[in-house]
């Protein structure tokens, strides 16, 4: 089975930075898309930002372009996400999450998700 654990949130004013960390353990052969989506209260769960190892491509919302930036390390299967001029509407659960190819001899290829953690902007 595959783990998903996220640290790092809580509560900061307006204008502050949070640094997210999230490792994946378990049984892994690769893991080639990393990510961090977020739901609000009441709202969908929507992209943040992703990393794709094949390319090194990165990806992120338009809200949050230039404020937040995510990186990973693959030796220790761990995406982060900093978290920079923290707004208000920036509040919500933080999820990351992993597309996992489990063994070498299947190319099939999975998605978890970690529990989330809560990041709350506020003065």
């Amino acid at each position: 089975q595959v783990q998903l654990v996220e640290s790092g949130g809580g509560l900061v004013q307006p204008g502050g930075s949070l640094r997210l960390s999230c490792a994946a353990s378990g049984s892994i052969f690769s893991i080639n898309v990393m990510g961090w989506y977020r739901q609000a209260p009441g709202k969908e769960r929507e992209l943040v930002a992703t990393t794709i190892s094949s390319s090194g491509n990165t990806n992120y919302a338009d809200s949050v372009k230039g404020r937040f930036t995510i990186s990973r390390d693959n030796a220790k299967k761990a995406v982060y996400l900093q978290m920079n001029s923290l707004k208000p509407e920036d509040t919500a659960v933080y999820y990351c999450n992993a597309d996992v190819r489990l063994r070498v001899e299947s190319s099939s290829v999975f998605r978890f998700w970690g529990q989330g953690t809560q990041v709350t902007v506020s003065s």
